[in-house]
């Protein structure tokens, strides 16, 4: 598994409220940035695994409606997170 509990704590630690708190808009846009991560390196290796791809662009599209409801909610906290996770925005 991709995902251990302690890794999953530590993401939620540090851009969630707490490390338990799996219901704020930016530890849900880490947690699936993480999962990204995951997939798109199993996609180079595995480039006509189409299972994962969909699974892949549908993560993407779940993150992209978190970040813009977090956008529209608070810009300062958007473009913080944008600039923590390294996305191109």
């Amino acid at each position: 598994m991709y995902l251990t509990a302690e890794k999953k704590s530590e993401i939620l630690k540090k851009f969630g409220k707490s490390e338990k708190d799996t219901g704020s808009t930016e530890g849900q846009i880490a947690l699936f940035t993480e999962r990204i991560n995951v997939l798109t390196e199993k996609l180079k290796e595995n480039k006509k695994d189409t299972v994962t791809q969909r699974s892949l662009l549908k993560l993407v599209g779940k993150r992209r409606n978190l970040l813009d409801y977090l956008k529209s909610k608070d810009i300062e906290k958007y473009r913080a997170l944008i600039k923590e996770l390294n996305l191109r925005k």
